[in-house]
């Protein structure tokens, strides 16, 4: 009776919720939007940093789209746990990240979808699970959450861009990233 008592208590602790974690006290919020979200690519609800689009982040130069010299985010940064497991909710190719600079982290994530025609860049990326050449499906692990290249801690870049194309190509990502409030 006592082994199948170990068995059910083993069974429920690894199918329970993760508790939440503790917040990190270097991340800086340039959004007034206090929701936390749920997205397939990421388990429990996060808050977003840097949204698309002007930013009073400092990290971006002048951008003659924005006013009162605000920079230009081509992604949307979403604050998590560094560790926070990573997945795939589309159906890419994962592509040399030799186009991306610096800014992304050391191990930034591409993947390209040939048929929507889309890249997809991931930045602040570690113990990725994946690399070029690989095919991704939906629910694949493909890396955990860093703090690499991030000054304001740990998190996830998305930037949605043109398939091969450059930065100057990026799109509001947060309907590919499929957020929605945490209800």
């Amino acid at each position: 009776m006592h082994l199948i008592a170990a068995i059910v208590l083993a069974a429920s602790l690894a199918t329970a919720p993760a508790p939440a974690a503790e917040p990190d006290p270097r991340w800086e919020f340039f959004t007034a939007d206090k929701t936390y979200y749920r997205s397939p690519w990421y388990r429990h609800a996060h808050r977003i940093m840097i949204p698309f689009g002007c930013t009073r982040a400092p990290y971006y130069s002048p951008d003659p789209r924005c006013v009162k010299k605000r920079g230009f985010h081509h992604g949307i940064d979403i604050a998590m746990p560094c560790g926070t497991l990573l997945r795939s909710n589309r159906r890419a190719w994962v592509v040399s990240n030799d186009s991306l600079g610096p800014a992304y982290g050391a191990n930034p994530i591409l993947l390209r979808n040939y048929k929507y025609r889309f890249d997809l860049v991931i930045g602040h990326t570690r113990r990725v699970f994946v690399k070029p050449g690989d095919r991704i499906r939906p629910g694949m692990a493909l890396g955990r959450a860093s703090d690499s290249a991030a000054p304001d801690g740990c998190h996830l870049h998305f930037e949605r861009r043109a398939l091969a194309g450059s930065v100057d190509t990026a799109v509001f990502p947060r309907k590919m990233l499929r957020l929605r409030p945490k209800g």
